[in-house]
């Protein structure tokens, strides 16, 4: 009987022990998991260092005030939500309630499609053409400009676009000096942008109407840029935003279409003419990134049209031969889909900011600079606006 309880106390004794083994090695680490937790401690540490790598690089955007210490508070450093992030809310309905304005031109020579172009961007009738009862087609002998102004409203959103025609540019058998009109309108509404921002009782929202970008249409002849494409994109590169766009390019075939957009790159380049987006301009390197891409598809091959045809089974627009039909917003037909994302849905602010915080600054400084623009002048300015308030 003592034998059996002896044992009975050896089996136990035994599973305590096996048991106390266990705990132990559940309790004391292994050089496996101090190998593990250095890595996770490095991984900590590592984007630990881009944070503040990426901090010290947000630092360096703002402009040094001397006296004045900047620090940058956040993540961990915060005791709490603040609630900072609620100001794009904010941005947001105050844009919705007020709008925007977005100003576009159209430049190129009779029937290459500029109108139906800007109709299938928008999707609505907004063209001159489209606009004017009656309309006739007929060649100007000279630039004539005619503006065109809509509210569109999508989803709460509105914007007020504002469409340049050029009737007449290219059309002559001497289309010298052809450009000079549309100078003189972009320079015009850069001085009336101008005299409103020096009033002393200026506006709380000057009206903008500054071309925010040109649409420069070049001819599907599968060669190279003419004289006057060299010449108007030259002289104009420096004013505003230019998108050249090769019309009506569902007449050229692919290996066609790949080879004229080469060599336009390539004259581009040779005449030193910059198109946008300007390289100069970009901020950072993912948008360095996504302009390389544009840069390397402009000109955009486009199609333009407003009829739907039904393809399997869905409306699309396009357009129609006894091959098939060409969809507009199919990338695999055209590029079209690229020049609308590009105006609308990826960089219209781009656009617009480019215009007014370098096109139109460099308008401004010169304007400044010169003699026929002085403190006497602008005083009087003002002094008229007082009394005829």
């Amino acid at each position: 009987m003592e034998e059996k309880d002896e044992k009975e106390r050896m089996i136990i004794g035994g599973e305590e022990d096996d048991e106390c083994i266990i705990k132990e090695q559940e309790i004391i680490p292994t050089f496996e998991d101090e190998k593990e937790e250095s890595c996770v401690r490095a991984e900590q540490e590592k984007e630990t260092g881009s944070e503040v790598e990426n901090l010290r690089k947000e630092l360096e955007l703002y402009p040094s005030v001397p006296g004045l210490q900047m620090n940058f508070v956040g993540g961990a450093d915060l005791f709490g939500y603040v609630g900072i992030e609620a100001v794009l809310d904010q941005m947001r309905m105050k844009t919705m309630k007020a709008g925007f304005e977005f100003n576009i031109m159209v430049v190129g020579q009779s029937g290459l499609g500029k109108s139906t172009l800007v109709n299938t961007l928008f999707k609505s009738k907004i063209s001159r053409k489209s606009c004017t009862p009656n309309y006739e087609e007929k060649i100007c002998k000279t630039v004539k400009l005619h503006a065109v102004s809509h509210v569109i409203e999508e989803k709460g959103v509105k914007m007020k676009l504002t469409v340049v025609d050029t009737p007449g540019f290219g059309d002559q058998i001497n289309n010298e000096n052809c450009w000079e009109p549309i100078v003189k309108y972009i320079n015009e509404q850069y001085e009336k942008f101008l005299r409103e921002e020096l009033n002393v009782n200026r506006k709380r929202r000057i009206p903008d109407s500054r071309v925010h970008c040109c649409i420069y249409f070049l001819p599907a002849t599968g060669h190279r840029l003419r004289p006057i494409d060299v010449e108007f994109m030259k002289r104009l590169g420096k004013m505003v935003s230019i998108v050249p766009v090769i019309a009506k390019a569902d007449t050229l075939t692919v290996e066609e279409r790949q080879e004229f957009k080469e060599q336009i790159r390539k004259d581009l380049d040779a005449n030193g003419i910059c198109v946008y987006p300007q390289e100069e301009f970009d901020e950072d390197p993912d948008e360095r990134l996504l302009n390389h891409r544009i840069r390397e598809s402009i000109p955009f091959a486009v199609v333009g049209t407003d009829q739907e045809h039904q393809v399997n089974g869905n409306k699309v627009l396009g357009r129609k031969t006894k091959w098939g039909i060409i969809e507009v917003e199919n990338v695999a037909h055209c590029e079209f889909a690229n020049l609308r994302d590009l105006l609308i849905r990826s960089h219209l602010q781009d656009l617009k900011d480019v215009t007014h915080n370098i096109l139109y600054e460099n308008y401004r400084v010169r304007r400044l600079n010169e003699s026929n623009i002085t403190f006497s002048e602008l005083e009087l300015g003002n002094v008229l606006t007082i009394v005829r308030l």
